[in-house]
């Protein structure tokens, strides 16, 4: 008969428990989230906070950090309004420097009442995402559309290509007779192609998708206020993932460069703690 001890293994020894280092303390914690919540933030995702406050001078915590934040409190989610669709394929338009490649459409605003519609002509900059050229009418015409390309053209010059969808006034003699005149290359949706768009769209969806956005424009006055003042706080405020976190304005004018340096400078001396967070706001 063996003994018991050749049978029953031996205790093992309790594992300690490691907290690891980068773990937040509650202090920590609660300030990361009284500033994404404040007002100023509530409706932004982490990546624009981060890089507002970076482009102030302002580095206390990573985006990583941010999200570990509001994960630990269940606040993950996106904190805009968004419709969930498929991810867009993009066409093959290249620009190198900004004033090469525009883009443009035209999307219906909701008016006083049911069926009726303002319209808003888009026209951005496919390099900088700079919104170029923006009317509201209160139709859709090919005339309007020719008009506010004209404007456009004397204010940030003449690009070597327009790109639109097979609409109606995107493809009307007024405007093709506009561009052969002034040597413009067009280009268009490919036919049945709904996806062949998409920083129109985009733009679009940023706009209608804002918290900001109404229900309904009382009148075309009210919808032409709405549009000047987003469109100036999206191309000087917002922070475009897809131009290198910087402003629509920065990099159509030039400025991106600059304000590349400035952040790594504020990234090399900033002490990335959340803990200093109250110093430096």
């Amino acid at each position: 008969m063996r003994a018991t001890s050749t049978r029953t293994p031996p205790a093992r020894a309790a594992r300690q428990l490691v907290v690891p280092a980068n773990r937040l303390d509650v202090l920590e914690r609660t300030r990361i989230l009284t500033v994404v919540n404040a007002a100023r933030f509530v409706d932004l995702p982490p990546i624009q906070i981060y890089a507002q406050l970076l482009d102030k001078g302002v580095y206390w915590a990573s985006i990583s950090t941010i999200y570990r934040a509001l994960a630990e409190n269940k606040q993950v989610k996106e904190r805009r309004r968004l419709a969930r669709l498929p991810a867009r394929a993009i066409p093959e338009l290249v620009a190198t420097v900004p004033g090469q490649v525009y883009t443009w459409d035209i999307t219906k605003l909701p008016g006083p009442i049911k069926s009726k519609y303002f319209y808003a002509y888009v026209m951005i900059d496919i390099y900088s995402r700079y919104i170029v050229g923006v009317k509201v009418h209160p139709a859709e015409s090919a005339i309007l559309a020719a008009e506010m390309m004209t404007e456009t053209f004397s204010i940030h010059g003449t690009p070597q290509v327009v790109h639109a969808d097979r609409g109606t006034s995107m493809t009307s003699k007024t405007v093709a007779a506009l561009l052969s005149d002034l040597e413009v290359t067009k280009s268009h949706s490919r036919p049945r192609v709904s996806n062949d768009n998409p920083y129109s769209e985009a733009w679009f969806k940023t706009l209608k998708f804002a918290p900001v956005f109404p229900e309904s424009f009382g009148s075309l006055g009210d919808a032409r206020r709405f549009k000047n003042a987003f469109v100036e706080g999206y191309n000087h405020s917002h922070r475009h993932t897809g131009i290198g976190l910087n402003t629509p304005a920065d990099v159509h004018y030039g400025l991106a460069a600059g304000k590349a340096v400035e952040r790594a400078a504020t990234l090399a001396t900033a002490r990335p703690e959340p803990r200093a967070l109250q110093r430096q706001l």
